[in-house]
């Protein structure tokens, strides 16, 4: 794997590291001001992601699948970082702290309604990624050395078109609630 790649992986790591310090501070160390100083260092992260793969390029590297999984990794975490970060912490506090509801399991219409909207994400998510990719298809101006980046946002055309598919036929046949 090359360093672009080992990044990502330690990006990742990183974002879930600055959340789990930032719950920890909040709830356990009761320092509500530190934890959210440690969720605010999750943009910084993909700031770092999108400075080494710029700088990669810039240098002269051929892009690989890594450089464009790196846009597309920067355009989740900013589109869905929030609601992660949300997520984490309505199950942190029910399962770690034992306070607050417990998250409720989504079906039926509620569950189409909110596969909706993170579907409305994964377009910003797109959006997002996709700039990014189409800037350094441009920046580096060489389609011997893009040729990667243009597959990944080909491929996530079609993701994106298979993820809508998805979200609209959870109208037409909505998850039914489990009994038991």
């Amino acid at each position: 794997m090359n360093v672009i790649g080992w990044m990502i992986v330690a990006s990742e790591i990183g974002f879930w590291v600055v959340i789990g310090l930032g719950l920890v501070t909040r709830y356990i160390f009761k320092r509500n001001k530190l934890g959210l100083f440690f969720l605010a260092l999750t943009p910084l992260i993909d700031f770092i992601l999108l400075v080494t793969t710029s700088v990669d390029l810039f240098r002269g590297a051929t892009a690989t699948t890594a450089h464009a999984i790196a846009a597309v990794y920067i355009g989740v975490s900013i589109a869905f970082g929030k609601s992660m970060i949300e997520w984490a912490d309505v199950h942190f506090q029910y399962y770690i702290t034992r306070q607050g509801e417990k998250p409720k399991k989504r079906s039926g219409m509620d569950y189409a309604v909110h596969y909706v909207k993170g579907w409305g994400r994964h377009v910003l998510a797109y959006v997002i990624g996709a700039g990014f990719l189409v800037f350094l298809i441009y920046f580096v101006n060489d389609p011997s050395r893009t040729e990667a980046l243009e597959g990944v946002l080909k491929l996530w055309s079609i993701v994106l078109g298979i993820d809508f598919l998805i979200a609209i036929s959870n109208f037409v046949w909505p998850e039914k609630t489990k009994s038991g």
